[in-house]
């Protein structure tokens, strides 16, 4: 069954964006007072304020605002609010002084903010003097709400909307774009009861529960009223109902997208599992080096403690790699106590294979020589994970009750152990896992530079049965290297590739004939048209690159499913909605979406699903897109007849999704005022 093909290359643009973004890795580039940096900063105010609020210190939240934003406090609302929980929190420590200290704060703060706050905080005022003679832990009291530590957790997630927009300091796209996608993906699941393939992922992701949203100040209650089709827009797109998009319209001064944004950045992720998920995704694309090194006489011991890792007690002897004795280290996630590296140093000739599965072939021994030394200039090219070093983690047990966060080993998930008997010969070549990475990494390097004869030449020598399994893989690089020899003018050593290559494979799969054709007219255009800057060999090395990762036991990333799942629920979720998404440009979606170009694109997009996990293959079939990222099969609005203005009115007032309400106006000729009195009679 089809799926969507994702442009892996713009996903790296994100993913690098989003890492610097959050200094997740070293970038000399960035200088301290660029705007990435800025907007860091400003990040890792609010979530200090978040921390503090959360933990109950309410007067060094209040002099970090008297610092960094004053004028937030000039809001006597969320003054009132601010002073009302410190209040309760000098109550709730239970000393003799720090009762003395509320008196005080009654008297000096909380009572004249009261008197002008909004009108229903002078009778909460009078209320929460109740705590002075009810105990925090009497659940039954009138002020049990009050005492609730809960409370502290919505004035946090409050405060933090109110920052994020005064401070402008909205999260990275990519995490953006991932709550939109994986939102629309609930929804759309949801909505057509079927079953995610990635809810194991997205359900730990994207969390339930959401930030209060901001107030908007009462001077722009009188705003004049917006766009009907602003207020749909935004009301679908994150789930509000259409008083809710008017107040964040509000807030936002009418402006869309900025709206938009502060609604996305309500929405709560689980950031440790977020970063896991990218450091194994740059580790599998070779943006950052992986950590490992290579074999010498030390061999290092992969211990699985935590049956939710493994299933059961388990150790596995992995990888070869430089230590000391009996040196414990945590691997990839130094968070995770469930996995444990030993060391083991003995005695061995260097020139002694380690390995169980016999002697290396000299070719093979060749091959994986070659690419240690080509490591070393890609190497040259990564960059160093760092990780998050402000340690400031979202606290929801509050929140979800006793929730615990799941030991995840993502970082290693990369690396499968598990094979198949069909890939035992491949792996009894090539044991190293540093050497598994690198292979992997040199073949998809090869392929997006078109040395497509480099690569069909040392996966022979490594698995000579690897391209009669992935015939199309075969057929698209011959299809390259037919093209690059045109290129330079050698017609005659292309139609060699051509016939004892490309028309033996075509002969076996009919498929191929109709790119076999499209191949054979670069014979008849000028030789520099033959490949250009358009020509999709990222598409293929990314093809490749799955595909002898899945022989060798290195499994895609997580957020490899995740995209290739959401994306194509959010093209299904607008087929049914009959309209373009307003938000996939800002979010930049549109450019996720692999476009299939003449000769190799199709092939190179349908190889790439073919030898990815059919992530979304259990929800519905997805046609093509065109260039524009458009579904050319898409049913719009007009084709039933109704006008958008009808929509929007049938929207309104009965409060109906898009696709309902186009439905009822296509039973009513496109009649609104038909529709709404046809429910009402």
């Amino acid at each position: 069954m089809d799926s969507i093909a994702v442009n892996w290359e713009a996903l790296d643009a994100l993913v690098i964006e989003f890492a610097k973004s959050e200094h997740l890795i070293e970038d000399a580039q960035s200088p301290p007072s660029s705007p990435s940096t800025t907007s860091y900063a400003s990040r890792l105010l609010i979530r200090q304020i978040r921390r503090l609020l959360e933990s109950g210190d309410v007067d060094s939240v209040i002099n970090l605002l008297r610092v960094h934003a004053p004028s937030v406090l000039d809001d006597h609302r969320l003054l009132f609010r601010l002073q009302k929980q410190k209040f309760i929190e000098l109550l709730r420590k239970g000393t003799e002084e720090d009762r003395d200290s509320a008196i005080h704060c009654v008297r000096a703060a909380l009572a004249p903010c009261a008197l002008d706050a909004y009108p229903e905080a002078y009778e909460e005022f009078k209320h929460v003097l109740l705590a002075f003679i009810y105990d925090k832990d009497d659940l039954n009291s009138p002020v049990a709400d009050e005492w609730s530590e809960r409370r502290r957790f919505d004035i946090a997630g409050l405060l933090s909307s109110i920052l994020r927009a005064h401070l402008h300091a909205y999260d990275p796209f990519f995490s953006m774009t991932l709550r939109y996608l994986i939102s629309i993906h609930k929804g759309f699941c949801l909505q057509q009861g079927v079953l995610s393939p990635v809810s194991d992922l997205t359900e730990r992701l994207l969390l339930e529960e959401r930030d209060p949203p901001a107030i908007p100040q009462e001077s722009l209650y009188e705003a004049p009223p917006f766009d009907e089709v602003d207020i749909q827009g935004l009301a679908h797109a994150v789930e509000l109902t259409r008083q809710g998009a008017v107040d964040s319209l509000r807030f936002a001064r009418g402006n869309l997208y900025q709206a938009f944004q502060n609604e996305l950045c309500r929405m709560r992720l689980d950031v440790s599992m977020l970063d896991e998920l990218v450091h194994e995704y740059c580790v599998y694309r070779g943006i950052v080096d992986s950590g490992l090194t290579y074999s010498g006489n030390h061999s290092v011991e992969v211990e699985y403690k935590s049956s939710e890792l493994s299933g059961k007690e388990s150790s596995i002897s992995d990888a070869h790699m430089e230590g000391s004795l009996e040196t414990k280290i945590d691997l990839v996630n130094t968070k995770n106590p469930d996995v444990e590296v030993r060391y083991h140093c003995d005695t061995i000739d260097p020139n002694e294979d380690c390995s169980t599965s016999g002697t290396l072939q000299p070719e093979t021994v060749e091959v994986v020589q070659r690419n240690r030394s080509r490591e070393t200039g890609e190497r040259n090219k990564r960059k160093r994970w760092r990780g998050r070093h402000d340690k400031l983690e979202y606290s929801s047990e509050i929140l979800n009750g006793s929730r615990k966060h799941e030991p995840s080993a993502t970082a290693l998930h990369v690396i499968n152990t598990k094979m198949t008997s069909e890939d035992s010969s491949m792996v009894d070549i090539v044991t190293d896992r540093k050497d598994k990475f690198e292979i992997v990494l040199s073949m998809k390097e090869l392929a997006s530079q078109g040395m497509a004869a480099e690569v069909v030449e040392e996966m022979n020598a490594l698995d000579p049965n690897f391209f009669a399994q992935n015939p199309i893989l075969l057929f698209q690089l011959k299809q390259v290297e037919f093209l690059k020899l045109v290129s330079l003018g050698d017609d005659s050593g292309a139609l060699r590739v051509a016939s004892s290559h490309l028309g033996h494979l075509a002969a076996s799969d009919p498929a191929l004939l109709k790119p076999l054709k499209e191949t054979l007219l670069a014979l008849l255009r000028p030789k520099e048209e033959a490949i250009n800057e358009n020509f999709p060999l990222q598409a293929l090395a990314t093809s490749l690159q799955v595909a002898v990762g899945r022989r060798l036991g290195i499994e895609e990333p997580q957020l490899m499913k995740i995209i290739r799942a959401t994306l194509h629920t959010h093209n299904e979720w607008f087929k049914l909605q009959m309209c373009k998404d307003h938000f996939e440009g800002l979010l930049r979606i549109n450019s996720l979406r692999e476009v299939g170009i003449p000769v190799l694109g199709d092939l190179a997009c349908n190889s790439t699903m073919d030898a990815c996990a059919q992530g979304s293959s259990q929800i519905s079939p997805s046609t093509k897109m065109q260039e524009d990222g458009s579904n050319p099969n898409q049913m719009s609005s007009s084709d039933l007849g109704c006008d958008e203005n009808a929509i929007l009115k049938v929207m309104e007032f009965l409060a109906l999704p898009r696709a309902d309400a186009i439905h009822l106006l296509a039973q009513y000729n496109g009649n609104a005022e038909t529709v709404i009195q046809q429910i009402f009679a």
